[in-house]
């Protein structure tokens, strides 16, 4: 269960959205050395010993933890009381272990981790934006555990925080603060109430799913542990502004202990002003592109202009363009693009994406997100779609590389258009459905062949002779939120037959 500190360094954990595990794998080892690297849903777990500054340019996590414990799932009993003793020793069993870690985490903290946002957000967000499912009842059960936890942690504060249905989390922490402040002075179950020592103040965020959570409820575990750290290090509870979060992650894969190493999550991009599109996806989409200094790179449908943004931040040796014909999405990606410092590296034009003002062969790279389905009717996309990648394709210079984020029902139509003859399988076969199909699509080279299977043949079949030249090289699924998309990548091959 507890994990070996490396010398100088740390072990840690970064939690990712669905489908983008193998993107931040890649990047851990590219960007930061990291070694010892495995990854599940959800979260990639690495080693490395590099400075809190290096951390913090990951771009394709959520949020960043310090690992304490990593373990097998706790054994499930009808017995609560054996199962919430099991709970308390993941702290009770080790002392000097969570001293050690806390060590490091305030070393990591003193040597450039606390100069962090603290000025642009001073509340550790309760969830992130991207969580899928009923975020408001999430929100509330999470508000519920906050505030039994300070109650419970506080050792018998007389008044309850019962949160009721619209209340803001800001007011029940809040509330729960003050009754809770009362009765902690003259506690006998906070050990440094009196004492000289500063005192160090935390909270627990505790999810959990699979069997457990029907025996035990998030608040019951998140306060065992609350009680047992106040009891053993003699910390104190403060849900508002706590000097630390512990994070408790129970389900039926494994038990994850971890201490976020950031207020915000990494995915707050500070130098973006207003966000299009997630820029966990928009780096995803723009690291598969292939971008080489001086390269030309193009947006036909730029929107907000994060892929651009997200693009020239990581390789600021290309040029890039973006086109749009909305007037007020390039007045959005204009105030971006001027908030990030990038005018001399981002020009943009308005123009249709079926009728590019751009010579043919000029670019490099040619990445979009397709943003489909609000405004157009999918009998609309059947004509719309081959288009588009025609003029894309146009654009592009032979051995160029064509990146787009389609929905769900485009993803089926690009496979008709470029792959006719597996346009009639199930969906799962030619997407990473899997892990491991999604980690070898990402260990694809320039020239070993993707996750799709067969496509080169039957892509030369297709019935619109224009996209012979594009060959499929990857179809990756990611999520969005509530729904999910799919990144296609295009080799250009040659120049298309009927030009």
């Amino acid at each position: 269960g507890r994990v070996k500190m490396a010398a100088g360094g740390g072990r840690y954990f970064c939690t990712a959205g669905r489908g983008m595990e193998p993107f931040l794998v890649r990047e851990v080892q590219a960007r930061l050395g990291a070694t010892e690297v495995d990854y599940i849903t959800g979260k990639v777990f690495f080693s490395t010993d590099v400075e809190a500054g290096e951390l913090r340019k990951l771009k394709s996590g959520e949020r960043l933890f310090l690992l304490l414990k990593k373990g097998a799932p706790l054994a499930v009993s009808q017995n609560k009381g054996k199962m919430l003793h099991e709970i308390k020793s993941l702290v009770t069993e080790d002392p000097n272990y969570w001293l050690d870690v806390i060590s490091i985490w305030r070393n990591f903290h003193e040597n450039g981790g606390k100069n962090d946002d603290v000025s642009q957000e001073n509340r550790l967000p309760l969830k992130r934006k991207s969580e899928e499912t009923n975020t408001a009842t999430k929100r509330q059960k999470t508000e519920q555990v906050r505030a039994t936890v300070s109650e419970e942690c506080q050792a018998g504060a007389g008044e309850r925080c019962v949160v009721p249905e619209r209340k803001s989390n800001q007011d029940c922490w809040t509330e729960s603060e003050t009754s809770s402040q009362h009765s902690s002075g003259s506690s006998g179950e906070n050990p440094t109430a009196n004492s000289e020592q500063p005192s160090f103040s935390f909270r627990v965020s505790c999810r959990c799913s699979g069997a457990i959570a029907k025996i035990l409820p998030s608040q019951e575990i998140g306060r065992a542990i609350g009680v047992a750290l106040m009891k053993q290090c003699g910390w104190r509870v403060d849900l508002r502004d706590p000097d630390m979060e512990i994070f408790v992650h129970l389900n039926d894969i494994h038990t994850v202990v971890g201490i976020p190493l950031f207020r915000l999550p990494l995915a707050n991009r500070e130098y973006i002003k207003t966000a299009g599109l997630r820029s966990t996806v928009a780096w995803a989409m723009a690291s598969l592109a292939e971008i080489s200094v001086s390269a030309f790179v193009l947006d036909p449908m730029c929107g907000l202009g994060t892929i651009l943004l997200e693009a020239a931040k990581e390789w600021p040796e290309a040029c890039y363009w973006g086109a749009d014909i909305s007037d007020s999405q390039l007045e959005g990606a204009d105030m971006n693009i001027r908030t990030a410092g990038l005018t001399d590296k981002i020009g943009l034009l308005k123009a249709s994406v079926k009728a590019l003002p751009l010579p043919s062969e000029r670019f490099d790279a040619v990445i979009s997100d397709i943003p489909f389905g609000k405004k157009f009717k999918i009998t609309k996309d059947i004509q719309f779609l081959p288009d588009i990648l025609q003029e894309m394709e146009r654009v592009l210079r032979v051995g160029g590389t064509i990146v787009l984020l389609l929905s769900q029902d485009l993803h089926k139509l690009m496979n008709g258009i470029t792959n006719p003859a597996e346009n009639d399988s199930p969906d799962a076969s030619s997407v990473g459905a899997s892990e491991t199909t999604t980690a070898k699509a990402l260990n694809v080279g320039g020239n070993s062949s993707s996750s799709v299977d067969g496509v080169e043949e039957s892509c030369l079949s297709s019935q619109h002779t224009s996209f012979v030249s594009l060959m499929p090289d990857g179809i990756y699924r990611v999520s969005l939120g509530k729904t999910d998309a799919f990144i296609h990548k295009y080799k250009k091959l040659s120049v298309a037959g009927n030009r």
